[in-house]
């Protein structure tokens, strides 16, 4: 099989779908992989480390998408590059299609391209195996960026996360308690600040006061419970997902005007569309914007500026799946792993993923 791995194109994306060492695995499998110049860059890998391992070096991601069988992306193709999508072709990154332009979703039902949305990969437990492993470095990631805009000199209102003798450390309010949620209450709990977390279900929250052993308050994400905690949080974290859907809108605007002036919200769900009514994209170039006097930071890569890491980690998560599919062939990978097939989005000019298409059909009302 052939396999394309194109360089990311949005802003500070840094990871790559394909490590070195994952073109000589597939090498060693008589596959052959095209690899677009500077593509590892961000994640420390020269073109010369691929081209020891075996690929071929191409010089636009024109090439690249046109080579491959099967692409490894990372971020949802930008328009460009969905222009280069080629017919019948299969494509796996984190799509996000739930929140794509529908023109997007036709597009690759024109060309019947398999999508496999690496975010709805499912394991029969109902764990994320790939999405986890980005929810977890961001999740970790997230005191680092907070303590930062919580500094008077990025237009914070001078909090310190962890306080001082004397005076109290920051209050941190998390909606959703999986593993964006868990590890982000973890790394704020470790950080020193106090923290809220509003789950679903009982379960969910039984695990994590276990987890803790008590030290983090937690409650059920009713509206009139958000409503209560929005109002006093110095960060709030937004870490709802719904399998493959929209992210729901769970902070209205008029919650956000009842927070503090100059308090932080990250909303962690804008991959997905976004939990908080008045959050819009942003990028590591420009990452936040004011909007009823609060700090909004809504970047979707978020762990697209630790490279190397996410790579590794992204890598792990992936290869058993890649692999899957350049030994058996895409039906016999699809007939023998329920977790991959749960991640098809489109193929064959249908959308499969339910959930997508119920959006879909939404979006025809």
């Amino acid at each position: 099989m052939d396999i394309g791995v194109p360089r990311e194109r949005r802003s500070c994306e840094n990871r790559v779908g394909l490590t070195p060492t994952g073109v000589e695995l597939l090498r060693a499998e008589g596959h052959n992989c095209y690899v677009e110049s500077g593509a590892g860059l961000g994640a420390g890998f020269a073109d010369r480390d691929y081209q020891k391992a075996g690929a071929r070096t191409v010089y636009s991601g024109e090439e690249a998408y046109g080579r491959g069988e099967l692409v490894l992306k990372v971020a949802r193709p930008t328009i460009e590059e969905f222009e280069w999508v080629g017919e019948g072709q299969i494509l796996m990154g984190f799509v996000h299609l739930a929140a794509a332009q529908r023109s997007t979703v036709e597009l690759l039902l024109r060309r019947r391209v398999t999508t496999i949305a690496y975010e709805t990969v499912e394991n029969d437990d109902g764990s994320l195996p790939i999405l986890a492993a980005m929810s977890l470095i961001a999740g970790r990631m997230s005191p680092h960026v907070a303590a930062t805009l919580l500094q008077n000199d990025r237009g914070g209102k001078g909090v310190l996360l962890e306080g001082v003798p004397g005076v109290p450390s920051a209050d941190v309010v998390i909606l959703g308690s999986g593993t964006l949620g868990a590890h982000a209450a973890r790394a704020f709990l470790g950080a020193g600040a106090r923290v809220v977390v509003l789950g679903r279900d009982m379960a969910s929250l039984h695990h994590l006061d276990e987890m803790f052993s008590g030290r983090l308050t937690t409650m059920l994400s009713h509206p009139f419970n958000i409503r209560k905690v929005v109002a006093f949080a110095d960060v709030l974290v937004g870490a709802v997902l719904v399998h493959g859907a929209r992210a729901p809108i769970l902070v209205t605007r008029e919650m956000v005007a009842s927070m503090k002036p100059r308090s932080l919200i990250m909303d962690l769900s804008i991959d997905q569309g976004g939990c908080v009514e008045t959050s819009r994209p942003t990028t590591h170039d420009a990452p936040t914007y004011v909007e009823e006097n609060v700090i909004h930071y809504c970047v979707p890569n978020m762990a697209g500026v630790v490279g190397r890491t996410a790579t590794h980690a992204l890598g792990n998560a992936t290869w058993p799946f890649v692999l899957q599919i350049v030994l058996n062939g895409l039906d016999g990978a699809l007939e023998a792993n329920s977790a991959l097939a749960r991640g098809v989005a489109t193929r064959d000019g249908n959308i499969v993923n339910q959930t997508l298409a119920d959006t879909m059909r939404t979006w025809s009302q």
